[in-house]
């Protein structure tokens, strides 16, 4: 049996409950279940891999060790096989909306009415839920989904297209790079002619500029052009050339995300600027027993990185066998030398 994907409602028992089942919550699992910890994910999307397979499924990611690149739905997929052994219950679709104590330990309901009890509560919700913010375009929401895309879930969709990708981040950067040899014709706007991106992507597009096969205009879009929610141009502003127009038949608008931490603001932990300071040793917050780990929780150093969360995950798993398992001695193994951890993992 693999992971298990449960019903809305009812109520269930477990030694931990991961609120986010995003590449480190999918981590967590495998951490805690090397210890012998059961382990059920509650989120608010339809599926597992968080920001990874919602806003960039198709995106390459460089920074992963032992992966030279490696997509973040692909990411997502081989963390999922990593953590069959340990059958973890997921809870999809869903917002935890209410935590309380329960004996010992805490009892989680969901706006779904599902109720879990658990020793151990694990936030690993990133930034909280998140929503792309949407430029001040008249009429843009008549495109959206079907010219107008926030994210790029498949690439193929915008194969032999007239692309407009509109911002100034890495995001904007990034799938101009990896759409350009695709698109029919690719376009960058932006309102500057300064960047918030990693250099090396701005020195790439810069150079694909100059080779002519992309464009780049600094400039604000003013208004679309279509019918039926198909794009066919956009009006563009410049300070020099004025009002103008260009095609474009699909446009991709990088303006950042609005983060909202939801109902674990309401937790009773202690918050700064929407994160929860944590004690690295054991990556716990100021209630016992509640932890975070990754881009939801800070502390001095750290660094929002997927290899962070990893880190993160595993001091966590130890303080929390603690919690679920008093009675008992921990003894740290490592995978290639443990045979019963081995044997855990369906390898030995």
């Amino acid at each position: 049996m693999t992971e298990k994907v449960a019903a809305p409602g009812g109520f269930h028992k477990t030694d931990v409950v991961i609120i986010g089942a995003g590449p480190i919550g999918l981590f967590a699992v495998f951490e805690l279940g090397l210890l012998d910890l059961k382990a059920h994910l509650i989120d608010i999307l339809d599926r597992p891999g968080g920001q990874c397979t919602e806003l960039y499924p198709e995106k390459p990611i460089y920074d992963i060790p032992g992966l030279v690149e490696v997509t973040g739905q692909g990411l997502t997929d081989r963390l999922m096989d990593q953590i069959k052994p340990f059958q973890a219950t997921l809870h999809v679709g869903q917002m935890a909306e209410s935590l309380e104590k329960a004996g010992d330990g805490w009892r989680i309901t969901t706006d779904a009415g599902t109720q879990i009890e658990a020793r151990v509560v694990v936030i690993a919700a990133g930034g909280g839920s998140f929503t792309p913010k949407k430029p001040p375009i008249p009429g843009i929401e008549s495109y959206e989904n079907t010219s107008v895309f926030y994210a790029v879930r498949k690439m193929d969709r915008f194969s032999d297209k007239i692309v407009v990708i509109a911002g100034g981040g890495d995001s904007a950067l990034d799938w101009a790079l990896n759409l350009q040899p695709i698109a029919k014709r690719l376009v960058l706007v932006h309102h500057r002619d300064g960047f918030r991106a990693a250099p090396d992507s701005v020195n790439k597009m810069r150079a694909l500029v100059a080779e002519g096969k992309m464009e780049f205009h600094v400039a604000s879009i003013k208004s679309l052009r279509g019918a039926e929610g198909q794009l066919q141009g956009l009006a563009l502003n410049n300070k020099e050339r004025g009002d103008y127009e260009i095609p474009g038949e699909m446009l991709l608008p990088f303006f950042g995300l609005t983060m909202k931490l939801g109902p674990v603001a309401n937790f009773g932990i202690n918050l700064h600027e929407n994160l929860i300071p944590v004690d690295t040793s054991k990556f716990e917050s100021n209630v016992p027993g509640l932890f975070a780990i990754g881009d939801i929780n800070t502390y001095p150093g750290k660094l929002k990185l997927i290899l962070s969360g990893f880190h993160e995950g595993a001091l966590m798993a130890q303080q929390a066998f603690r919690y679920c398992r008093p009675d008992e001695k921990l003894r740290f193994q490592y995978t290639t030398s443990s045979s019963s951890l081995q044997k855990k993992l369906g390898v030995a």
